[in-house]
């Protein structure tokens, strides 16, 4: 069959993904063998507004790699593939069309004819990474496409019927673990985000370093009450003492102080013990109507860092929030969902007065009703909060309450330096949470969420991974997980979006009292409400009237419910308006995305799953509460095993760029991989995948290895066209077996071949894709492509028919275990010359994997062919050392030779000097002047050099090398052992600057070798 010059992967990889595709070779079960053991991976979902990345062509391209793997192998596999619904990033999305296309904003919409938007948008471009996955040559069944948002309200999908309703899995889960008081609904600090006015989870947090400001504020003590302040040295010896009316704090957001419930200290701070139980005033507000607030200790405060005292604002901080609970402290919120200032509520000379009476222990407040209280003062309500922080921070400043420190000035008039009294506002960098999607700062904020009680189904999934039922990789992975698991928080679950699964669960109002003229007199305050979880409104309506004794229907709010109150009796029930975190649908991915609750086939074959292989950043987030949700919802009595929905997790890190550094827009540093696809091929992207995939190694995706991966490619292609030219696939002959080869450089490749096959597979087994990586490029470019194309040439060109007919099969067949070895690394390349050789039964992606192992190796021919192999290495590396011209042919000596290697030498010596360009061997007493030696197992050799090369024209070529990198070494030693360097430098800095040591410091000694060996024939 005649084969191209090359390998046109731009028209090749598409064509051959067709063909896969048509023949339904990724459909679940293809290829399994009758009683096969069942392998199923899960795709981490991706974003459905998501575009392929590195991460992603990294991460499936690992999977791809198994799952092909366990397909030939015989497994009945089950590579399940789908999309998330990506709850703020698809309606950010569709938003953003709207107004480029001028149509009604989402709020002009309403609810419905928004949502209707989006699925219209989900079916237009919402597969585009699905597409993009093909390119990469993912083999997952795409015919059983899921979508976390499958089956809810207003699925306009067509085309899916392999696809299940996830949305109703989702309701169910959510209803029977609110049953079961595993879900509940309460006020917790959360991450908020004023652009899109929703909860969001840490993970869409960024912390960027930005410049800011730290204030120093004076806390006035009540009643004009003093204390004696005093500092001291670590000796103990006084530095300080001084009468003060206040306790000082710092800040980095002054508009916070207007919530404060307290100032902390440190029990051991004997600074403030005198004050401690005191209150102290917020140094802002009007005059007539200041709060004040107690003074309390707890361990947080750290009173070596600044004044050791800290103000306590639980509403606006997570740390204070923890103090807050821990000490009763009331937290009152001071924002609105865009980020202003609250102008809600009563005057603020009311609301103060509420807050003083609590701070006095006059009056206690629930959350809801701290919550009610807007301590804002009235001139900067409604105010955007940056605004309201310039403004604090003037009133507080004018008042004289802001810290004072001396500086240095210069005097515009005399031009003399000058001590000056200033506010102590110290100018520093502090980490900002941003949103990753809005670009805005997040706030934390007091709201009322809806939580999974976390501490309640915690235990199983720890459980899972230490008894070993579950095995995260690698190990440092397992510590991190014991870690966030052991110290759970209440997870939030709710999100203030329209795009996701609306949380099921209806509001009516409470406190039913009927007034003398048999109306009804109902409550809609916060903690008078009553909760109706249902799957269905049908089935919320059904359980409100039977709670209420009279008719019921549903509204879309309390103002309705309370429109609808009649002599009839009747009231009104309304949905709650949130939808679900897309973590806690996506947690159900395992078990949602193969049919349950139903006992489908697919549930019943490939649930638990096998391996999930995905990034260590959401080990937390998606891996920890999968494993929590599949135990906590499965029947409780089938044996964990059963119910685990994975027995392996590999966990990776980010794609860095070559030098270790992070990928960013604003670095510039960020590759697309469908860029390098179109450059390169999809073949040299996969084989630089797996070979940056050490276990719990930094990735670095190095451009000048991709290059050299599709040269690799190439020297395969080009191999088989040896083999073609070689009549080795005639087209009468089908695919080879392993012959019974008898010359012995058949037999040793047919070794080689059966021990990289076991390689592999303990590679693979053990998750080290690197390994395997490694191993099949040193066989097949070095051990096939180099010596054995060579070390058979010989034997094509024997006389002897029979070793011709054995080379040729003994050529395909290893051949064609490179096809089959490599073919889950490089599917394509594989594919087409597997198509372009022997007749072929079926298609290398269902080709049978090997299982021949090292019954195959033949030790005498091993250990003679290795030999020959290591004396040809040895005189080229010599040759190339002392720099002997490249086409020179020279003679050459021994003075040891072993009847091992001798009986070696004999067998091989046409081929031996043909590759080493050795003219002839003498055996000699003793090495001449002039020769460089050169070792072999068994024989001592030597090359007579002295009238070959210019010994001293050498010479001093390498000492100026040498003394060149003496400098390199002296500057980059000297940079690694300055402290400062190793200390400030970026981290990806130091390790190159490490990387350039090393190969430097292995580049002076090869020059010194060869300089000794020149001594040796001077």
């Amino acid at each position: 069959m005649a084969m191209e010059k090359t390998f046109n992967a731009a028209e090749a990889e598409s064509r051959l993904y067709k063909a896969w595709e048509e023949a339904g070779c990724f459909k679940a079960g293809a290829n399994a063998k009758p009683e096969a053991s069942t392998y199923c991976i899960m795709i981490p979902p991706p974003n459905v507004t998501g575009v392929l990345h590195m991460g992603h062509a990294f991460n499936n391209t690992l999977q791809d790699i198994l799952i092909r793997w366990k397909r030939m192998q015989g497994y009945d596999t089950l590579w399940q593939p789908g999309t998330d619904h990506a709850g703020i990033a698809t309606q950010m999305v569709v938003e953003r069309e709207l107004a480029k296309s001028q149509q009604p904003s989402r709020r002009e919409l309403g609810r419905e004819k928004f949502l209707e938007k989006v699925w219209e948008w989900k079916e237009k471009s919402g597969g585009t990474i699905v597409e993009q996955l093909k390119r990469l040559g993912a083999s997952c069944d795409f015919s059983r496409t899921a979508f976390t948002m499958a089956g809810a309200h207003g699925d306009t999908r067509v085309g899916h019927e392999n696809s299940p309703n996830f949305h109703d899995a989702v309701i169910k889960v959510f209803v029977e673990m609110y049953n079961k008081g595993l879900i509940y609904r309460g006020k917790r600090l959360v991450n908020w985000d004023p652009h899109f006015e929703t909860a969001i989870s840490d993970l869409e947090v960024e912390n960027i370093e930005v410049a800011g400001h730290m204030w120093h504020f004076k806390y006035p003590l009540a009643n004009g009450a003093t204390y004696t302040y005093v500092e001291k040295d670590e000796d103990g010896n006084v530095i300080l003492e001084e009468e003060r009316d206040y306790i000082s704090i710092a800040t980095t957001r002054p508009e916070t102080m207007l919530g404060d419930g307290a100032v902390a200290v440190h029990p051991s701070d004997e600074r403030y013990a005198p004050i401690v139980g005191k209150l102290c005033e917020i140094p802002v507000g009007p005059k007539e109507h200041r709060r004040l607030i107690p003074i309390i200790t707890d361990e947080y405060p750290d009173k070596d860092f600044g004044s050791g005292a800290v103000k306590i604002t639980g509403a606006h901080d997570f740390n204070d929030y923890q103090v807050a609970k821990r000490g009763g402290i009331p937290m009152y919120r001071l924002m609105d969902t865009k980020g202003q200032m609250r102008a809600d509520g009563a005057p603020y000379d009311e609301a103060a007065g509420i807050a003083m009476a609590v701070a006095k222990g006059e009056k206690t407040l629930s959350e809801n009703e701290a919550d009610a209280v807007n301590l804002v003062p009235d001139d900067l309500r409604g105010l955007d909060r940056f605004e309201a922080r310039k403004l604090v921070v003037e009133q507080i400043t004018s008042e004289g309450l802001a810290v004072m420190h001396s500086v240095t000035r210069t005097d515009p008039e005399s031009g003399e330096d000058v001590q000056v009294l200033e506010p102590y506002v110290e100018n520093k960098p502090i980490m900002q949470p941003f949103g990753d999607r809005s670009k805005v700062v997040i706030e934390p904020m007091l709201t009322d969420q809806w939580f999974v009680d976390a501490e309640k189904v915690v235990g199983p999934a720890l459980d899972a991974v230490r008894n070993g039922d579950v095995k995260i990789l690698p190990e440092s992975g397992e510590k991190t997980y014991y870690h966030w698991l052991e110290n759970i928080e209440p997870w939030c679950i709710s999100r203030q979006l329209w795009w996701g699964h609306q949380i099921p669960v209806w509001y009516g109002p409470g406190n039913i009292n009927k007034n003398d003229d048999g109306t009804l007199m109902l409550s809609y305050q916060p903690d008078d409400l009553v909760i109706f979880c249902a799957s269905s409104s049908e089935e919320a309506i059904a359980k409100a009237s039977d709670y209420y004794g009279f008719p019921v229907t549903e509204v879309a709010d309390w103002k309705e419910a309370d429109g609808v109150l009649g002599g009839d009796f009747a009231t009104g029930i309304w949905r709650d308006p949130d939808v679900l975190d897309t973590w806690f649908s996506s947690g159900l991915w395992p078990i949602g995305t193969l049919g349950w609750p139903d006992a489908t086939p697919e549930m019943q074959k490939y649930f638990p799953t096998s391996t999930l292989v995905t990034g260590q950043d959401i080990l937390f987030f998606w891996v920890a509460r999968m494993m929590m949700m599949q135990l906590a919802v499965l029947d409780e009595n089938l044996p964990v095993k059963e119910r685990i929905p994975f027995d392996t997790v590999y966990l990776h890190g980010l794609v860095r760029d070559a030098k270790g550094k992070k990928m960013s827009k604003s670095t510039g540093n960020v590759v697309d991989p469908l860029e390098i696809i179109e450059e390169f091929g999809a073949d040299a992207l996969r084989f630089s995948s797996a070979a940056m995939a050490a276990l719990g190694g930094v990735l670095k995706l190095d451009m000048e290895r991709l290059k050299g991966y599709r040269n690799f490619g190439t020297k395969l292609w080009n191999a088989v066209n040896f083999a073609h030219f070689n009549n080795v696939y005639d087209e009468t002959v089908p695919a080879y077996a392993c012959p019974d080869a008898k010359a012995a450089v058949n037999q040793w490749i047919i070794g080689e071949t059966a021990k990289v096959r076991v390689e592999v597979d303990a590679a693979l087994e053990a998750y080290r894709f690197n390994d395997a990586a490694n191993a099949l490029y040193a066989f097949v470019w070095g051990k096939v492509c180099d010596w054995y194309i060579e070390l058979s040439k010989p034997l094509f060109n024997s006389d002897d028919e029979a070793v011709i007919a054995e080379t040729r099969q003994t050529l395909g067949w290893v051949l064609d275990q490179c096809m089959i070895l490599l073919h889950p690394i490089m599917p394509f390349i594989t594919e087409e010359l597997w198509g372009n050789t022997a007749k072929r039964e079926k298609m290398l992606v269902h080709a049978d994997w090997p299982t021949y192992g090292t019954e195959l190796v033949n030790a005498d021919a091993d250990a003679e062919m290795n030999w020959v192999i290591t004396a040809i290495e040895n005189i080229r590396s010599t040759r190339a050392q002392m720099h002997v011209p490249a086409g020179a042919k020279i003679p050459m000596v021994v003075t040891e030779f072993s009847d091992q290697a001798r009986t070696a030498w004999e067998k091989n010596e046409a081929m031996i000097q043909k590759l080493a360009r050795i003219t002839s061997l003498e055996q000699v007493e003793s090495f001449p002047k002039g020769c460089a030696s050169v070792a072999a197992p068994g024989a001592s050799f030597g090359l007579p050099l002295a009238d070959v090369i210019d010994v001293d024209a050498e010479k001093a070529r390498l000492e100026k090398t040498l003394g060149k990198l003496a400098k390199e070494l002296g500057g980059l030693r000297g940079r690694l052992n300055n402290p400062k360097f190793a200390a400030s430098a970026p981290e990806e800095v130091v390790a190159e600057a490490r990387e350039n040591l090393a190969a430097r410091e292995e580049e002076e000694a090869m020059v010194k070798e060869a300089l000794a060996r020149l001594a040796e024939i001077a």
